[in-house]
Formats: structure tokens, sequence, C-alpha cells
């Protein structure tokens, strides 16, 4: 323990090397929890990626993931010819949307939709994750990472979680063609009863531009859900991010004296 203008102070962590979970996952996960321990507060400025790597003895694409993923939920923000920077806290807003994910938009309107799957593995869950799905920290789940094409035309980048003990032959499915609510309730039993979405806007980064073939700060819609099964389980939690000169999203709302909102509804423009 270090000690700090009279305040103990925890040793900073360190890389594992004899653990089996990916550099990439600690170091992000070191890094989150310097930012809700209050180590690194909102709009502090991180060391750049070669004194990240010095320090943990990492290799840069091991920081540029974890600052991916740490900047992809909203823990990190990237200034270009700034650096890094710890996020400011956001105010959400409820969104209540019909029950059906993008491949029934897709073919409900006589389209094509298919996707190239970059990840289909498992991982510890983090902690964004784990509260997320509401299991504990590093729980197996699988990730489900996949550029969606419509019309042969990258539409969206989507990261989806699913908790291994409730699918674990997911693994062996190919999801090229196939939407992953259909094959979760015919498959495995898993029925959406309800989700809870957000959306916001967000600048693309380099990564994510060069995905879905727009520019690097272009504007992307950043749609995140967590599904539950009819016992109020979380069953599938993902972030997606629609390119935002392709997509909308539009939201049907009925009066009601409790406030309850809303159908919103994916249109491809």
């Amino acid at each position: 323990m270090d000690t700090d203008a009279g305040r103990t102070v925890p040793a900073e962590r360190t890389i594992d090397r004899s653990s089996p979970t990916p550099y990439y996952h600690q170091l992000k996960e070191i890094l989150r929890e310097q930012v809700t321990t209050g180590v690194l507060k909102p709009g502090d400025q991180l060391d750049g990626e070669h004194e990240l790597c010095r320090r943990y003895g990492v290799s840069r694409p091991v920081v540029r993931q974890a600052l991916a993923d740490l900047h992809r939920e909203d823990v990190l923000d990237r200034v270009r010819g700034r650096g890094t920077f710890v996020s400011q806290p956001r105010t959400s807003q409820t969104l209540v949307q019909f029950v059906h994910g993008l491949y029934d938009d897709v073919v409900a309107m006589g389209r094509t939709l298919r996707s190239e799957v970059r990840q289909l593995t498992v991982e510890p869950a983090d902690a964004d994750i784990s509260q997320r799905l509401r299991v504990p920290p590093n729980t197996p789940v699988i990730r489900i990472a996949r550029l969606r094409y419509v019309d042969d035309e990258p539409w969206v980048y989507t990261v989806s979680h699913v908790p291994f003990a409730l699918a674990p032959g997911l693994l062996k499915e190919d999801l090229t063609d196939q939407s992953l609510y259909h094959l979760l309730q015919e498959r495995f039993g898993l029925q959406i009863q309800r989700s809870d979405r957000t959306v916001e806007a967000q600048q693309a980064d380099p990564q994510l531009a060069k995905d879905l073939q727009i520019k690097a700060g272009d504007a992307v819609l950043k749609l995140g859900s967590v599904s539950f099964t009819a016992d109020g389980v979380p069953m599938e939690t993902f972030v997606a991010y629609h390119r935002g000169d392709r997509s909308r999203f539009e939201v049907s709302l009925t009066r009601s004296a409790k406030a309850s909102s809303s159908v919103p509804l994916v249109r491809l423009v």
C-alpha cells in the first residue's frame, strides 16, 4: 500500500501473466477500476499508448484493444489530436421497442441481411457485462462480434453477449445468415419477453469507421440492449453501432398516465 497526502492508496494492479485471461481484458479492467475508484476522474487524460505499453509490459495491439473496448462502453472518450480522456457521466433516456432485431426489420422490407462474424468466443464477463446480465464478474459468457451488411453494404457493427450456461451450443452455430434471436428461441428455448434499450449519438473511431466504410468522426447511432426471459432472467445483451447516414430510429408514443412510452423501430433509409 502507498500513501498519498495522509491517506492509504492501494498499490496499482499489474498484468497477471500466469492467468488465462487475455492481457487486453486484464488491462481493460485495471483501467476501469481506476475510473470507478476515482484514481482517474471524468475529464482526466490517460497516458499515451507507448507509456501504457511500458508501464504494463504489453504490446501496442493489447493497449489499443483495451482502450477501444472502454471507448465503446463509454468509459473513455477519444478526442482527435488530443488523446484519450475519462468520459463525463451521461444522462440516459429509456426507450421501449418491439422485441425483435435488425434481421426481422430487414426481411420485412424485402432486403437482404448477412453477417461477417468477427468473434464467436467464450470470455469472462467484465464489470460492464456482469452488471448488464446480472451475473458475477468472470462468469463465462459468449461474445459475438458481427459486422452486418444490408444489401451487401456495411450497416452496423454489433457486439452481443449471452451467458454461456444458457446456450453452450451457440459456439457451433453459423450466424452468417441467421437471426440470433430466432436461434436462441428455436435451438435453446430462450424466448425474449422484453428488452430494455437505449440509443445515443456517437462519433466513429478509426476502426469502427473502417468497418462501416465511413470517415472517422462521422456520426453513428449507438443502440444498447438487455433482453429478458418471461421469468425476468437476462439472456442477452448487445451494443450496436449503426451508420448515421443509413439508419434512423422511429418511436411511436402513446399518452399514458404513467408516462410509459414508446415503440421504437429501426428503419433503413
